[in-house]
């Protein structure tokens, strides 16, 4: 196929573009653009990569993101942190349902674990007999930096699980946030020592699991919650993804109170609409939701892919916040 020299001057500034927007959100913590004008970026290449098989290997489309900063200690995860693939309609989970059904070879109809998507900073907790050994975060999938110094200092994270069942090693996989209410409680702090004011939640959370001082960090009211497992070693866990929830609230750790199973994708899209009618009365920013096969051995059949799970999905919901374009100036005098 011949690529016309257009196309390819616009993938290759879709590259840039991205790469340039992906170290000030994951490395720097300090994004120019919304994630709606990131998220349209990124679905252009897809198409353009996709339509004229322009595909490489070190494309962002290939890649979950972010590079550690030097000053931290790098962690390799033994099991690589994967991102999600994005929906953005109806039309587009149901297509996700029937490729798994295809790939299964079966219509039987499949069970879902749905939960918020948490606008956070994902981690990995690394537990050895019970112990909070380690922490990183996810970096670009592959090596992450270890920040166990700063995610000490969260409350809501065991340094202990209950001795249960809590021998050899357990990874946690999870997302730290800050809640609504803790982050407008460290702005009227700033405010009134006149000391600079935090953006939003996620950029404060995400500047702060990456302090070198974790006395700074202690300072942020941080939280998480659980959202899979990595590592599992010595330790019996169910089958399905929905127990394991159950399994880890019972070892102490921080589980999603808006977590629900679902039975098909209709099951799915409803729970999907019922999360967005109540998403500005949740004390956390979300901006959508995930879906997972909630059986084990069925994720582990449907596999994944160089970036993704092929048994997950994160349904973006309508952007909150979108960039403009002026288009003209009028200048009047008298």
């Amino acid at each position: 196929m011949t690529v016309p020299a257009k196309v390819k001057r616009e993938v290759i500034s879709l590259r840039e573009q991205i790469k340039h927007h992906n170290r000030l959100y994951y490395s720097l913590d300090a994004p120019e653009i919304p994630d709606a004008d990131y998220d349209a970026l990124l679905i252009r290449l897809e198409e353009l990569e996709k339509e004229y098989d322009l595909v490489i290997s070190d494309s962002p489309t290939q890649r979950v993101g972010g590079a550690p900063l030097s000053q931290f200690a790098e962690v390799t995860h033994e099991i690589p942190m994967l991102s999600l693939a994005k929906v953005f309609s109806e039309k587009d989970l149901r297509d996700f349902e029937t490729r798994i059904k295809k790939r299964l070879g079966s219509e039987e109809e499949l069970v879902y674990s749905c939960e918020p998507k948490v606008d956070g900073i994902a981690v990995s907790l690394l537990y050895v007999d019970g112990l909070l050994n380690r922490a990183a975060t996810r970096g670009d999938g592959v090596i992450g930096e270890d920040i166990t110094h700063n995610v000490k200092t969260i409350r809501s994270i065991p340094l202990k699980l209950s001795q249960k069942k809590s021998r050899s090693r357990l990874e946690i996989r999870g997302e730290i946030f800050l809640s609504k209410p803790g982050f407008e409680s460290i702005n009227k702090k700033a405010l009134n020592e006149g000391s600079k004011i935090f953006v939003n939640p996620r950029n404060t959370a995400a500047g702060a699991v990456r302090q070198l001082d974790s006395k700074a960090t202690a300072k942020i009211p941080l939280e998480m919650y659980c959202y899979s497992v990595g590592i599992v070693e010595g330790i019996n866990l169910p089958r399905r993804l929905s127990a394991i929830f159950e399994e880890l609230a019972e070892l102490g750790l921080p589980v999603n109170p808006e977590r629900k199973t679902a039975n098909g994708i209709d099951g799915c899209i409803d729970y999907c609409m019922s999360l967005l009618s109540k998403r500005g009365d949740l004390v956390y920013e979300i901006d959508g939701a995930v879906i997972k096969v909630d059986d084990l051995i069925t994720q582990q059949a449907l596999g994944q892919n160089a970036k993704t799970p092929r048994w997950a999905m994160a349904y973006k919901f309508p952007a909150e916040e979108k960039s403009t374009k002026i288009l003209d100036v009028g200048f009047q005098v008298g």
